[in-house]
């Protein structure tokens, strides 16, 4: 039994590990989105500093990524910058891996 109880408890503690490395890793792909896009839009400093904490900050609204995609297309249809849908959310997938990859490195 103790050992069921055990596997049990690796399990449960590898989900935890694993939702937080998720949630780490959203929240730091989110901040280098936002960076990324703020360069897009001309922005500099503490002006991109600011944008990519609201694009953080836009990602508690609902589950899903779906928030922080339509902030950054909002804020480039407002601009007029030219980037297709396609692009932002293939930008999100490959900064999603490098903020995994970051967060990995330093653990």
């Amino acid at each position: 039994m103790a050992t069921f109880d055990d596997r049990e408890k690796a399990y449960e503690d590898k989900f935890v590990h694993d939702e937080t490395l998720l949630f780490k890793a959203a929240a730091r792909r989110n901040k280098l989105l936002g960076l990324w896009a703020a360069e897009k839009l001309g922005l500099m400093g503490d002006e991109a500093q600011a944008f990519a904490e609201d694009v953080i900050k836009c990602d508690l609204e609902e589950p899903g990524d779906d928030d922080v995609f339509r902030k950054v297309r909002a804020s480039f249809d407002t601009h007029h910058v030219e980037q297709s849908d396609h692009q932002i959310r293939r930008t999100m997938d490959e900064l999603m891996q490098k903020a995994i990859q970051q967060i990995q490195d330093e653990g």
